[in-house]
């Protein structure tokens, strides 16, 4: 179970409280209008961003002040932060070891990671020489390597077209299944939202709403989320 507990964080005249609890496993999506508080939600949880009160819970131990490497927590941001002079291969050691000194049955699930995100063949490519949708790939690869039981996402996807952007959300509800791992993945798309979240986040001027269902929750948006939404 992850649980924010009363957390609040202000920076000058912004401010965010957050207070929910998602259960071990889910798929939750994070939806609202730029500047609302998505990113700072993820960034509490992930430890970059420090809460002036509140506690952040992964089942019975507390994460708020534990540093980001530390935490059971990875997390792809928008612009993949690939090494563009790195190899697929070497872009996912990394997620395994650093220094990228890896023994034969290391190297060996850096390899069944690439297999898995379908890149197979394509270890040696710089990210230069793949596609948007295969670079994201490498970030999910790259993710398994980490073996940590939540996985943030805040928005990876925002750049691909629509095909291959649903290639990549069944990529990732594929790997939560096969993993077990708890995802909060950023979209400004509710179709996003439709397509692998069971639950749904709403963000807005820093309130962060209570996780709902989220096809209940678009069928019947209220006020605020409707405002953002538009006509249906």
């Amino acid at each position: 179970m992850l649980k924010l507990d009363h957390v609040r964080v202000r920076r000058g005249r912004f401010t965010l409280k957050a207070d929910f609890r998602l259960d071990a496993g889910a798929i939750t999506a994070v939806i609202g209008p730029s500047g609302g508080g998505k990113s700072t939600l993820l960034g509490i949880i992930a430890g970059f961003v420090a809460p002036d009160a509140g506690r952040v819970l992964w089942g019975t131990d507390e994460l708020t002040s534990l540093p980001p490497a530390r935490r059971p927590v990875a997390i792809a941001f928008q612009d993949n932060n690939l090494f563009p002079h790195l190899d697929a291969f070497a872009n996912v050691a990394l997620g395994l070891r650093p220094s990228m000194k890896l023994s034969p049955d290391e190297k060996a699930r850096v390899k069944r990671a690439l297999e898995r995100v379908g890149l197979a063949g394509l270890e040696r490519r710089r990210p230069a020489a793949l596609s948007g949708g295969q670079q994201s790939r490498v970030v999910l690869a790259r993710l398994l390597m980490q073996d940590r039981p939540i996985l943030l996402l805040d928005e990876p996807f925002a750049a691909l077209g629509p095909a291959r952007r649903h290639e990549m959300l069944d990529l990732v509800a594929g790997l939560a299944g096969d993993t077990g791992a708890t995802v909060l993945m950023v979209t400004h798309d509710p179709a996003d939202a439709l397509r692998i979240a069971g639950q749904t986040i709403f963000v807005d001027e820093g309130s962060v709403h209570a996780p709902r269902m989220t096809r209940a929750l678009l069928d019947a948006p209220p006020g605020a989320l409707a405002a953002y939404l538009g006509p249906a």
